[in-house]
């Protein structure tokens, strides 16, 4: 045995650990925990909107998605995306979409919990804030399937509304059983939707679309068609059908294109590419082609905007979960990690400044939260008219603010974790380029913010509905009182003026989210909690940065309580 000289003593060749490679002072993997049982505000929300029942289920789904399974599938499912198979290997088109097996088992996850359409085959009380936390819950760990998801609940009020063509989607669509076999829709045990409304040409302005519907003769009805054209952004292109717009002769048509035809034969629908963004990787999303394509109208001829709509609003809800959902992992991660890092001879959730910045990320949280679960009760059946008309500007005013906070909120997260935050081994850098599409989708910024302008000119009573949403912390908070009646007042006046009203939409629709927000904490979170949001984004002494909170916040506590400690 040959030696050699060595400071330690003799070495015999063999591989010995280096002590300078023993890792200390890192915070350990973040699972094994009950993601719904330690979010203190989204179990308290449940409670206050009428969705106990569904405790246990958001218990056992808690300990799921929060388990090591659960998050090596999610980050497979990311680091493996989607592949587009244009033909198969003897020439024959087939345009099918491989995904790792892991996004497989996120999405037959979700769908046995019900996170697609749960609320909808469950019916009850608290139903649709049940549905809401469960889709929550997944979206924390895994946000790509969230897309699939969405539209497959989104879908179910417009296929009610038509039960001619209803009747043969709905019992897949409400089924529990994830089938993703490309096979006739009616030999599989569940049903996926997806949906195609922008072009290359118009975009958002969906009334420019030129794809053609026309249709078949020998069909009675009148309601089969043939569609030619495109769609520059069809979400989950591997779906079992899809919700499109095209224009039939009486204006713009809303028709559904299934992927495989009744008898087994595969749609003519182009997959031209899937897109390559900037985040949403598990998650395809295509550029697809129509050439005489079999399709069913849905609704009224001309009438296809009225009839997605209801789609539209129910994905734009899911948005504001979405974000929300983000925002929830964003803290967690970094709470997580500064209990377990230490610098400077002290832990970094200890030092005033840290702890002040994870105390205004979880008031941000917990303001989304609170928000998200009002939203959904507000879509739970029996609400009547006064409701009906509150999520009409409520989903739309907090889809604007709420997306639009949840990219800088990941990034503020992902800086907690310094260098690590940074890398693609933490999961804060994939949620820094995930957050950004709750923002787009549905409507941008300006689109949104228009919205709510056409939403109180068509709807005046939809403007008093969120006043009177309102009128519950009257007297409560001064700052909040103030900055209600200076949006009240400003928004009058701006009415008066066409292009006044549009230049200040986005202000006028900030000022409106941020008062929800604040009267929602007032009277749902702990008072301290309310009272310092409402003067870190009211107050006179409000900042542009996260961490720059009111004097005399307990800023600790509101921390403990978004570990799950309080």
């Amino acid at each position: 045995m040959t030696t050699t000289a060595h400071p330690a003593g003799p070495h015999t060749g063999a591989a010995a650990a280096h002590r300078t490679h023993e890792v200390t002072n890192q915070a350990p993997p973040r699972s094994g925990l009950d993601e719904y049982g330690t979010n203190v505000p989204l179990t308290e929300a449940v409670a206050v909107f009428g969705a106990g029942r569904h405790e246990p289920e958001l218990h056992g789904i808690g300990r799921l998605v929060g388990s090591e399974t659960f998050q090596a599938d999610a980050e497979l499912a990311h680091t493996s995306p989607p592949v587009l198979r244009t033909h198969d290997r003897y020439g024959n088109r087939i345009d099918e979409i491989d995904f790792h097996p892991a996004y497989h088992e996120v999405m037959g996850a979700a769908v046995r919990h019900g996170a697609h359409t749960g609320g909808w085959a469950d019916p009850g009380p608290g139903a649709a804030v049940g549905r809401a936390a469960a889709f929550m819950l997944f979206a924390q760990i895994e946000p790509g399937h969230a897309c699939p998801m969405s539209m497959s609940h989104a879908v179910v009020p417009v296929l009610q509304r038509d039960p001619e063509v209803g009747r043969d989607w709905l019992p897949g669509l409400l089924s529990r059983s994830y089938d993703p076999r490309p096979i006739a829709p009616g030999s599989k045990s569940g049903l996926t939707f997806g949906m195609g409304m922008t072009e290359k040409q118009g975009g958002s302005d969906v009334r420019a679309n030129t794809t053609r519907a026309v249709p078949v003769a020998s069909d009675p009805d009148s309601r089969v068609h043939l569609l030619t054209g495109h769609k520059w952004f069809f979400s989950a292109p591997m779906s079992d059908a899809f919700l499109v717009l095209a224009q039939d002769g009486a204006g713009l048509g809303c028709f559904l294109v299934p992927r495989v035809l009744p008898d087994g034969a595969r749609n003519t629908i182009r997959i031209q590419r899937l897109k390559n963004k900037l985040g949403n990787k598990s998650n395809a999303s295509g550029e697809v082609e129509f050439d005489d394509t079999w399709a069913v109208r849905v609704g009224e001829p001309g009438r296809g905007v009225p009839t997605i709509i209801e789609m539209v609003n129910h994905t734009r809800l899911d948005c504001v979960l979405g974000t929300t959902a983000g925002m929830r992992q964003s803290v967690s991660e970094a709470i997580w990690h500064a209990h377990h890092r230490s610098a400077f001879g002290a832990r970094l959730a200890g030092q005033p400044a840290m702890t002040a910045v994870l105390a205004d990320l979880a008031l941000e949280t917990e303001a989304a939260t609170w928000t998200s679960m009002r939203l959904a009760h507000a879509y739970e059946d029996g609400g009547g008219e006064p409701e009906a008309m509150f999520r009409r500007l409520a989903t739309a005013v907090s889809k604007y603010w709420i997306c639009k906070r949840g990219p800088h909120h990941a990034y503020e997260a992902l800086e907690c974790l310094g260098g690590n935050g940074y890398t693609e081994d933490w999961p804060l850098a994939r949620r820094y380029r995930e957050q950004p599409v709750m923002a787009v989708w549905e409507g941008s910024g300006n689109v949104i913010a228009l919205d709510v302008l056409r939403g109180i000119a068509r709807t005046p009573q939809s403007l008093e509905a969120f006043w009177t949403e309102l009128e519950g912390t009257a007297g409560a908070s001064p700052v909040l009182d103030a900055h209600i009646g200076r949006v009240r007042r400003d928004l009058a006046e701006d009415l008066r003026d066409p292009v006044a009203a549009q230049t200040r939409a986005r202000a006028t629709v900030e000022g409106m989210a941020l008062a929800l927000q604040s009267s929602l904490m007032l009277r749902h979170a702990p008072a301290p909690m309310a009272e310092a949001f409402v003067a870190a984004r009211l107050g006179e002494a409000r900042g542009h940065q996260y961490g720059i909170l009111p004097r005399g916040t307990d800023a600790a506590a509101i921390v403990a309580r978004h570990f799950g400690e309080g």
